[in-house]
């Protein structure tokens, strides 16, 4: 009895550990930042940049990873706190359900191992959530719902135009408070089921990519292999999205499922996180025929931060992205779209977005476009397009 004692002790110590230790040490490993804070911009630069009333970001996978987001992070590139240091208003928590073992950007099979089963055992989820991708995002989505209630009024969690409307009075009294928004990184977490539509719905969810690195039952991935448009399924899918005013994120899509969205969609559309193909030619960034297209129907883009969205060095990369949506259809289009926490190396930090600012007014852009780039842009998209 005793032996068994000792091992039923030394089982959950290593448990124990393994929550404790690995998935910081994952975390860590997956998403570098090549330059440490703090930052430092000109003068004139700073100034600018807390002359701004909304910065917002449209893509962040912090959720993932199980980190406390109500405390200042040592690794990682968002939590509340850097929030607030960065005078960000507004962030779009996206939540990841699965990512295929050898991601890359050319080709991904659906069938490869799926990196987030061990993370999501390691951060000690309950074993419901194991191997249920619609699980896995609920709970997240439950997660961020928790860190916000913590905050006791101090983050704003952003699911219509009336919550956006409390957030910005909210800033204007009080720039540390926050707001916070949810979207789904592949519809992949419906499991082929409509129903589920309406549960993350209910679970507050406003934005969701069809696909993400891999194919799935709504069609084509930029990265996997079929190429496919949008199934039957995946059609819809789409309908119901419209019918509910879930934005309909086409970072990840295929081509085929882009053009078909846009002939299908009744609402406008989201990119979340992109670069353009004239700055790098990439399966997964932008033609300037989609760009106009996406313009057409009123949508938005996000400029990502990374290199396999906008090449190195990345501060370049972002500025030419941004510079090449505004002489193709305007400045009203663009958008910060980091992809912070999403296992990639950025250049810097949410604290770091000062550069971005100095980066632009080096460019050339008038502040009034630096203004709309950082934020007014999604601040009036949503104000438009959310449901009351």
């Amino acid at each position: 009895m005793k032996k068994l004692i000792f091992a039923i002790g030394v089982i959950i110590l290593l448990l124990f550990a393994v929550t404790v230790f690995v998935p910081p040490y994952i975390e860590e490993q997956r998403n570098p930042v090549k330059s440490a804070p703090p930052y430092s911009v000109s003068p004139e630069a700073q100034a600018l940049y807390d002359r701004l009333d909304f910065i917002s970001d449209l893509h962040c996978d912090a959720l993932l990873w199980g980190r406390n987001l109500r405390k200042r992070g040592d690794r990682g590139h968002v939590d509340f706190p850097r929030m607030r240091e960065a005078n960000v208003g507004l962030e779009m928590f996206t939540i990841v359900s699965k990512s295929p073992a050898g991601q890359n950007m050319k080709s991904n099979s659906a069938d490869a191992f799926d990196n987030i089963t061990p993370l999501t055992i390691a951060k000690g989820d309950p074993p419901s959530n194991w191997f249920s991708l619609i699980n896995r995002t609920l709970a997240q989505a439950e997660n961020l719902h928790k860190f916000i209630e913590k905050e006791e009024g101090q983050v704003i969690f952003v699911k219509d135009r009336t919550d956006l409307e409390q957030l910005i009075s909210a800033r204007k009294k009080d720039p540390s408070v926050v707001g916070a928004m949810l979207g789904i990184e592949g519809a992949h977490a419906l499991e082929g089921e409509l129903d589920n539509l309406d549960k993350v719905y209910e679970a507050g969810i406003r934005m969701i990519g069809p696909t993400h690195f891999f194919d799935n039952k709504l069609g084509g991935s930029a990265h996997g292999e079929n190429g496919a448009g949008l199934t039957a399924f995946g059609k819809e899918v789409i309908q119901r999205m419209n019918e509910l005013n879930i934005f309909i994120d086409l970072a990840h899509c295929s081509p085929a499922i882009v053009d078909d969205v846009l002939k299908m969609t009744t609402k406008p559309v989201m990119v979340s996180h992109i670069g353009v193909r004239a700055v790098l030619d990439s399966q997964r960034n932008l033609t300037d025929e989609q760009i106009k297209r996406i313009a057409a129907n009123g949508g938005i883009i996000g400029i990502a931060f990374f290199d396999m969205a906008v090449g190195e060095p990345e501060l370049e990369g972002i500025i030419e992205s941004m510079k090449h949506v505004r002489d193709l259809v305007g400045i009203e289009y663009i958008a910060l779209g980091s992809d912070y926490d999403g296992a990639v190396e950025v250049p810097f930090d949410i604290t770091g977005l000062p550069l971005i600012v100095e980066g632009l007014m080096n460019a050339g852009f008038s502040e009034a476009d630096i203004k709309a780039i950082m934020g007014e842009n999604v601040k009036r998209f949503f104000l438009k397009n959310l449901d009351q």
